[in-house]
């Protein structure tokens, strides 16, 4: 896969998969904003990606997917450094049954948020260059995991979401074979 000039946004990308999507990225060309709450990791991690694929492809920014304020400065510094946004990875998320509602607000509503404002950026309409945007959900997502029933809600609902907004654009991502 050829990303060269692709500028690409990874929220929750300092560890775990959201690390391994940006080395993905990295990898094919693209440049990456790498967006996170754990400054240490981000940094740590831009410094490594770095002195493997130079200083010039990546960008850190802390950043909370629970503040639209956040969301739209680090929106603003993509497109002031690379130039635009191209793809969203919106990969965030949290398992935390305790903090039910900060699990919602993370892993569903944060997916909505980043989701709304990256395409004010991407809108060809409004002067973007359109774009992709990829949601992590998780297989909790199309069955109960059963000791997390709030992650589990939280994961349908952004299957749900990605499902309605691929309609809107007017393409399909079944989630899962045979699905209509």
């Amino acid at each position: 896969m050829a990303l060269n000039g692709k500028i690409a946004v990874v929220t929750g990308a300092g560890l775990g998969i959201g690390k391994a999507i940006t080395e993905i990225l990295l990898r094919n060309g693209a440049k990456v904003v790498l967006l996170d709450v754990n400054e240490t990791a981000g940094k740590s991690l831009k410094e490594a990606f770095d002195k493997q694929y130079g200083w010039e492809r990546t960008l850190f920014l802390n950043c909370d997917v629970e503040s639209e304020e956040q969301i739209k400065a680090a929106f603003q510094k993509t497109v002031e450094t690379f130039g635009g946004i191209g793809i969203l990875c919106n990969n965030a998320g949290i398992l935390n049954e305790n903090e039910w509602e900060k699990s919602i607000s993370i892993n569903l509503v944060g997916v909505i948020r980043v989701t709304y404002l990256a395409l004010e950026h991407m809108n060809k309409l409004t002067g973007g260059r359109g774009g992709v945007i990829v949601n992590t959900a998780s297989l909790a997502g199309l069955g109960p995991l059963l000791s997390c029933p709030v992650y589990t809600a939280t994961k349908h609902g952004v299957i749900g979401f990605t499902r309605a907004m691929a309609r809107v654009s007017g393409s399909r991502v079944p989630a899962r074979a045979g699905d209509r």
